[in-house]
């Protein structure tokens, strides 16, 4: 390669990353800026969005958040949401990490079968099902009434956590196996050597060693979970009864709507924004490891 060809190469390469760094710019720009004007309106008058919507707050009027989470009930609807998504979050984890590492390390008799069935899961998107699942759980609900006078699927949290978390394990199980496939079996020979059996091979070997691909899943499934709204809305059907924090803002909105209460509205939002975004400020290394070596056998 002559002198000329390489200017010419280095000015290509010049103008190239120039115009990724403007695409990324404008990219994070319609991110930061709605995000932005969230939290800015979350602390204004209602009189200040009468004027120019852009305008930056007067003051911080904190009782928006005060009366959000008192007279809209999004404490309760809070609440109801971790309390949801930590359970959905533990039965996920409980039966996935199993699943995974048999399924990534050890061939048997049905594995190929086990493997081609949770990767058909993927393909099967929750809002095609949630019908049937709510047809099913009435169904339930008249046996479980007939014996006992009460229901039990509906208006349960703990059933929607069943819920999310079964809709999510054929995707769990993917990336999990395809981390634990990477890793060198010489550790699991040691070992054995030393007398280990298989769950405590699993447990104190090879899950230690998969923590960056386990936070990616908490991670994902996390903000899945927290920001669910289809299941929630279909399983909780008592409009006095437990809600989560999407299903509850979305009543807040179209009440808000009618008594012009835009402040208190905007304060919820930021309450379902906080957890996602500390979250992911506190994993994303991990995150990008995990992702990054995830994947890489298949």
């Amino acid at each position: 390669m002559n002198k000329r060809e390489k200017i010419v190469g280095e000015k290509t390469g010049a103008v190239s990353k120039t115009v990724i760094y403007i695409m990324l710019v404008i990219l994070t720009i319609t991110i930061v800026i709605p995000v932005a004007w969230v939290f800015m309106a979350s602390v204004k008058q209602n009189s200040e969005f009468y004027g120019n919507p852009f305008a930056l707050p007067q003051g911080f009027y904190l009782q928006n958040f005060v009366d959000a989470w008192t007279k809209a009930r999004m404490g309760d609807y809070f609440f109801t949401s971790v309390m949801i998504t930590a359970i959905a979050l533990a039965i996920l984890l409980i039966v996935a990490l199993p699943a995974s590492y048999v399924l990534s390390r050890y061939k048997f008799r049905g594995s190929k079968l086990l493997n081609t069935c949770f990767m058909a899961g993927l393909f099967i998107n929750v809002s095609y099902i949630v019908v049937p699942i709510f047809l099913m759980f009435v169904s339930g609900d008249k046996i479980v009434k007939s014996i006992f006078g009460h229901s039990f699927f509906l208006n349960n949290p703990f059933m929607v956590s069943v819920v999310l978390a079964s809709t999510t394990l054929p995707f769990t199980i993917y990336l999990l196996s395809s981390y634990l496939a990477t890793l060198p079996k010489d550790y699991e020979e040691a070992a054995y050597v030393d007398g280990a059996g298989y769950f405590t091979t699993m447990v104190r070997i090879i899950l230690p060693m998969a923590k960056p691909s386990i936070i990616t899943v908490i991670l994902f499934e996390f903000l899945a979970y927290w920001n669910e709204y289809i299941i929630s809305m279909t399983m909780l059907t008592d409009p006095n009864g437990a809600r989560t924090l999407p299903v509850g803002l979305l009543n807040l909105m179209k009440a808000q709507n009618a008594k012009a209460e835009y402040g208190q509205m905007y304060a919820g939002m930021v309450m379902v924004m906080i957890p996602t975004l500390i979250l992911y400020m506190c994993v994303q290394k991990k995150l990008t490891q995990g992702m990054t070596l995830g994947g890489l056998k298949g």
